[in-house]
């Protein structure tokens, strides 16, 4: 890894370890305004699955202190999770709230992830704090790299949307080209590319399906 990644990602733990400390297991704690706004996003990854019919297996990179495991679990179904996260204090809480569930694990060292049917990624990409945007860009292409190989079904992540208003943007954050990325992943991954970006938040959601499935 080399040291310009390594420094970003130690910026981005180190902003996600300081949220969960002070705000807890919740979803201020890893940085969502709310409850709701965090479901509302898991509904739109969850479209990567439309055309599923039986068991499946997920991986969750970026899992925090396991919500997406608990909506999973409270949705109900068949299913196999592994959760990441740069953070081990994140990794903690996952497995003091949700460590009882049979059927998901969570992990700190991203050499722990296997591929799996599909991979979701929330929020991951929309602090890039200092780092300039040119590089958080590289950056996130990479990770999209590695959600699409990690994933034998297909995929889904999130991103705030370069539409946002002007006056509301911040240089913290960093918003992407819905335009770009639809092009991006039906050139490089698959035909059965879909951008929704009418749920009411200043983001949109990449889902891609691996080609051939459905």
């Amino acid at each position: 890894m080399n040291d310009h990644r390594q420094t970003l990602l130690q910026s981005v733990e180190t902003y996600y370890t300081a949220k969960v400390d002070a705000h807890g297991p919740t979803a201020r704690g890893v940085d969502w305004n709310s409850e709701t706004s965090q479901h509302l996003r898991f509904q739109q990854l969850l479209r990567v699955l439309d055309h599923e019919r039986g068991p499946f297996s997920i991986n969750d990179m970026g899992c925090g202190y396991g919500a997406f495991a608990a909506y999973l679990h409270a949705r109900g179904g068949a299913f196999q999770y592994q959760g990441f996260d740069l953070s081990p204090t994140m990794i903690h809480f996952a497995r003091a709230q949700h460590g009882h569930l049979a059927n998901c694990r969570f992990s700190h060292p991203p050499e722990a992830l296997v591929p799996a049917h599909y991979t979701v990624a929330s929020g991951i990409f929309n602090v890039k704090l200092t780092t300039e945007t040119k590089q958080w860009h590289a950056y996130m292409l990479d990770t999209i790299d590695q959600l699409a190989t990690l994933s034998t079904r297909g995929f889904a992540f999130n991103v705030l949307t370069s539409y946002s208003d002007p006056d509301r943007m911040r240089p913290d954050l960093y918003y992407a080209d819905p335009c770009f990325l639809f092009d991006y992943c039906q050139r490089r991954y698959s035909r059965w590319v879909a951008v929704l970006q009418d749920y009411g938040l200043y983001e949109f959601t990449m889902v891609v399906r691996k080609e051939g499935l459905y």
